[in-house]
């Protein structure tokens, strides 16, 4: 006899059966109005109006594609696919969600341009929690990753001034377009940092020129993206990512001009403000002084970072809706 100790047993919750009663289903409309009936027990006004929208739509797609049985489940193992997929250091599901536009729809409502603010950009899935302290002039990169790239700047408010020990997150690519995370055997951080403005708001560090890369491809999204007939591209860029107290979380990316794919990025990323130049420097005694350890050149890429307050960007967040 089979013994139910041994078996994967549901647990009922707290919850009591609804005070309501619910028709049965004699159509396909029932089933969505009991839904909706259903999501009434929530005691959040927020959750359950993203609820009810989800429902509404879902619903809808599923009765205007008159989705099959097969299209459904296709979806279902497509979905599971993609959670198998996912890691510590890899996020399937935020590529997903990159390539379908959904990131950057996200990304530009809850973050509305505030007068000369600097525009935000996706995180991407590349973004780790471990990367290395540097001081302001050291390098994200360790030598051999790719041709010498200075970046300098300030971070200031938008009134000009400047704000002074703001955090500082960087991370970019190697010259073969390779995140540190897509090597199996990755050891230390690389191509990230880590620093903090001064006190005048200026930052510098040395890193590498970016690349335009594929995003991987050997997952469920890499599949869709065939399927759909699309590249897998992205135009090469360098993450920054501020923070300071009384101000709003800049995520954001700098994209050199020029590149093939800067207007059809796979996860839809680019902002024409945020598309920079590269100043060539041959000099080799600039290149030492910079601490760059070989060679006569170096890119240059200057550029300030215009925070906004907490104030300013709620004031914003309210005017736009």
């Amino acid at each position: 006899m089979s013994d139910p100790s041994n078996a994967f047993k549901a647990l009922k919750n707290s919850r009591p059966p609804p005070p309501f009663e619910l028709p049965l289903p004699e159509s396909p409309d029932v089933i969505t109005a009991n839904m909706l009936k259903l999501n009434t027990l929530t005691p959040s006004p927020r959750m359950k109006f993203i609820m009810d929208k989800l429902v509404e739509h879902t619903h809808k797609f599923v009765n205007d594609t008159n989705l099959t049985t097969e299209e459904w489940m296709t979806a279902i193992q497509f979905l599971t696919r993609v959670g198998q997929k996912s890691t510590d250091i890899r996020q399937e599901f935020i590529l997903l969600s990159d390539v379908m536009g959904i990131s950057a729809l996200v990304d530009a409502l809850n973050n509305p341009t505030v007068g000369k603010g600097t525009e935000s950009s996706v995180l991407g899935p590349f973004f780790t929690e471990d990367a290395s302290e540097i001081g302001n002039g050291e390098s994200i990169a360790s030598e051999g990753k790719g041709e010498y790239m200075w970046v300098e700047g300030r971070v200031l408010n938008t009134a000009g001034q400047p704000i002074a020990n703001a955090t500082i997150d960087t991370w970019e690519t190697d010259h073969f377009g390779l995140y540190d995370t897509q090597y199996k055997d990755r050891g230390a951080p690389d191509c990230r940092g880590r620093l903090k403005s001064g006190e005048d708001g200026s930052y510098a560090f040395r890193a590498v020129v970016p690349v335009s890369y594929p995003i991987p491809g050997d997952g469920p999204v890499g599949e869709i993206l065939e399927g759909l007939g699309r590249h897998n591209m992205r135009p090469n860029h360098l993450h920054m990512m501020l923070e300071a107290p009384g101000y709003r979380k800049l995520t954001t990316a700098l994209y050199p001009e020029g590149d093939t794919y800067l207007t059809s990025d796979v996860v839809f990323g680019v902002k024409k403000s945020l598309v920079v130049s590269l100043e060539e420097v041959k000099s080799e005694a600039e290149a030492r002084a910079k601490g760059f350890p070989t060679g006569d050149s170096y890119k240059l890429l200057k550029r300030d970072f215009i925070m906004v307050s907490l104030e300013e960007a709620q004031k914003a967040s309210g005017a736009a809706k």
